[in-house]
């Protein structure tokens, strides 16, 4: 029998180098958002993630959203897109003060579960028609013990959790 030949050889060495890649960083990427968040006891620690910003995994009336933390804002806000695929109520109109500017947009319910158990039902949420990703506000962190240290964000849920 003949022995393949050395292009084939090459290519399938080539190809089992770039699987092994990729399975690598894959492997990476599945550690780093597994060591993100982390539970023990009755403390919670976000760890900064590799766009600079703390995330925190939630549900918004049954369906995940990852909230980006931001401690500058007065308010949670989603994307309008995602309250109206969510079908939230909208309670009324209201104008909202962004890094961009001024910009229109509603004001809406829903039931928040951070991951790690804070819970607030009917939490009043700012859909505006811009924003790029959800946001975790001061009317949510206000009501928690937190502190910001070393690219971590520690909440003792035993001290002031939220509630209803």
């Amino acid at each position: 029998m003949n022995e393949l030949p050395r292009s084939l050889k090459v290519v399938t060495v080539w190809l089992l180098v770039g699987v092994a890649v990729f399975l690598a960083v894959q492997t990476w990427m599945a550690e780093q958002q597994r060591t993100r968040f982390e539970l023990s006891g009755e403390r919670l620690t976000l760890r900064r993630a590799a766009d600079g910003h703390y995330h925190w995994p939630a549900r918004v009336n049954g369906h995940a959203v990852d909230f980006l933390v931001d401690t500058g804002a007065t308010r949670s806000a989603l994307p309008a897109g995602l309250a109206r695929a969510l079908a939230l109520p909208v309670e009324g109109a209201v104008r909202s003060q962004t890094a961009g500017g001024t910009v229109q947009g509603e004001v809406v319910r829903a039931d928040l579960e951070l991951q790690g158990g804070v819970r607030i039902d009917r939490l009043r949420i700012v859909a505006l028609p811009a924003l790029g990703a959800p946001l975790l506000g001061m009317d949510v962190l206000g009501k928690l013990h937190w502190r910001q240290a070393d690219g971590e964000l520690i909440v003792d849920l035993g001290r002031g959790a939220a509630a209803n």
